[in-house]
């Protein structure tokens, strides 16, 4: 019988994570942080015309045998795929980008519902703009703060539910979604189009993103930005052998 591909002791060292597999809102704030600090949000198998699986073990491969990243569909499948392992109920649901409105903005980001000490918290380690870096309490208008970034979550009468990022000028939107449950073909269907729609934001340019205790670390068409608590540093990355030295130093990404 061949060994099973899918193990949680080979998450857990891709993440550095070494705490118990308790089903507890702790543990889960734990691996969520330990996912977007160790596994970079990328688009580069996109971006190069690849391919994207959204199988289990497929995604297991890439992301934790082979040290890649992933976006939504990956990076939150993923996690989805541990978190249920570990015994936590997970509910998926598609989100609306927010592009200066959600009038024309498809259905084309993956978020998760986790069930943690008998509550319901938000997680998405697959946002690479102002997303989350820890799992966000799903109670309406609480401004949460992880890391420097606040969130909250607003009843919003046409979209269901906003996701929102403080800035300096005030919070503002970065995605919307219902509770409807979603099938798996909702996911094929939307992560074919963000994978292989010529138009589509991931097929323009090349992108990474990393967090980190004090900031973050951003790879986007050439330019490297380095946010250092009050401190930023932008580099910009030109030849093929720049960006994969660029790539590997500040993601760990390995391109043949």
């Amino acid at each position: 019988m061949p060994e099973k591909l899918f193990k949680l002791e080979d998450y857990f060292k891709r993440i550095r994570y070494s705490g118990g597999t308790q089903v507890s809102a702790a543990t889960l704030k734990q691996l969520h942080l330990g996912h977007v600090m160790s596994i970079p949000f990328e688009n580069l198998d996109v971006y190069a015309r690849k391919p994207i699986s959204l199988e289990r073990d497929d995604l297991f491969r890439k992301i934790v045998i082979n040290h890649r990243g992933g976006y939504c569909f990956e990076m939150n499948g993923l996690f989805a795929a541990v978190l249920t392992e570990m015994g936590f109920l997970v509910s998926s649901h598609l989100a609306r980008v927010y592009q200066g409105s959600f009038d024309h903005s498809g259905k084309t980001h993956r978020v998760l519902l986790v069930k943690a000490d008998d509550q319901a918290w938000l997680c998405d380690v697959g946002f690479g703009g102002n997303g989350l870096v820890a799992p966000l309490l799903f109670e309406e208008g609480l401004e949460q703060e992880h890391l420097g970034r606040c969130h909250r979550v607003m009843a919003d009468p046409d979209y269901g539910y906003r996701v929102e990022f403080k800035t300096a000028a005030g919070f503002e939107p970065i995605y919307a979604f219902t509770r409807e449950a979603c099938c798996p073909a909702d996911y094929l269907i939307a992560n074919h189009y963000t994978a292989t729609y010529p138009e589509s934001f991931f097929r323009q340019a090349m992108m990474c993103a990393l967090v980190t205790e004090t900031g973050k670390i951003t790879y986007f068409d050439g330019h490297l930005k380095i946010i250092d608590g009050e401190t930023l540093t932008e580099t910009t990355i030109t030849g093929d052998g720049a960006i994969k030295d660029t790539l590997k130093s500040y993601f760990g990404l390995e391109l043949a």
